[in-house]
């Protein structure tokens, strides 16, 4: 399938979804409702979009931030834990811990340590919640490689850092872009989730709250919106990484969907 016929069944089921949406709304008129018709959405967006694009900048900092740096490190345990035995010992259980606790406990934490409005605190709690999928894919990707691939390498006589770079981070490849499309949309939750408990006042998180606080339900939802395109331009950003670090694997599967 070319890339228009595959965009399209998405594009049509959205249609359907967001008029069906403005339909049953207008149609019924609730009182009070706290899910406006996407018209007002989109209209608050436009009205505030100056107040909207300051906050999506201050959330999407901090979220591209926390998210390189919970990728890096994430790759980088996966990678030492994969090769000594001591790292894996003692870096598995402290991620397991590590992700176990719920942003709701570990936001208030990380606020009084850095700082109620320093960015580092959300940042923190966003490399915490990317840092686990990374780790866990990566490694996972470093250790399931073919034994008979292992061997042909050492017949060669490739040492260990020759066979981590040609067998086994190709290997990897595939499972720590599913791990980093995932995180895309972790490390948007996590820095407005973050948000509610500190850092600027002007950021996405805050004006959710403060507009549902105040009843305007649109204007939050507006935000929300502006949430949901960080993940989105993030999510696109990372399949096209995908198609470049891997165009093998595109080819495979394209082949592989043929009859």
């Amino acid at each position: 399938m070319s890339a228009p016929e595959r965009l399209l069944a998405p594009f049509v089921t959205g249609v359907v979804i967001f008029g069906l949406w403005e339909a049953v709304l207008r149609w019924t008129d609730p009182d009070g409702f706290v899910l406006p018709a996407p018209s007002e959405i989109v209209g608050a967006l436009i009205h505030n979009w100056d107040v909207v694009y300051r906050g999506a900048r201050i959330t999407g900092f901090v979220v591209v931030t926390g998210l390189v740096a919970g990728v890096v490190l994430g790759a980088v345990a996966a990678l030492l834990v994969t090769r000594f035995r001591t790292a894996n010992e003692t870096i598995t259980p402290l991620a397991v811990a590590v992700n176990a606790i719920p942003i709701i406990a570990l936001a208030p934490i990380l606020n009084n340590w850095l700082g109620v409005t320093s960015p580092r605190s959300n940042q923190a709690i966003v490399v915490a919640l990317v840092f686990f999928p990374i780790f866990i894919n990566t490694t996972r990707g470093l250790t399931q490689v073919d034994r008979s691939q292992i061997e042909l390498m050492e017949s060669y006589a490739a040492g260990r850092f020759r066979i981590t770079r040609e067998v086994r981070i190709p290997n990897a490849l595939p499972y720590f872009f599913t791990a980093l499309k995932l995180a895309t949309s972790l490390a948007v939750i996590a820095a407005i989730v973050a948000e509610y408990f500190g850092g600027r006042q002007d950021a996405l998180g805050p004006l959710i709250t403060q507009s549902a606080g105040l009843t305007r339900y649109d204007d939050a939802w507006a935000a929300v919106l502006a949430g949901t395109g960080i993940g989105a331009v993030l999510y696109v950003v990372v399949t096209v990484l995908e198609r470049v670090a891997m165009p093998w694997h595109a080819l495979i599967r394209s082949r592989g969907d043929r009859p």
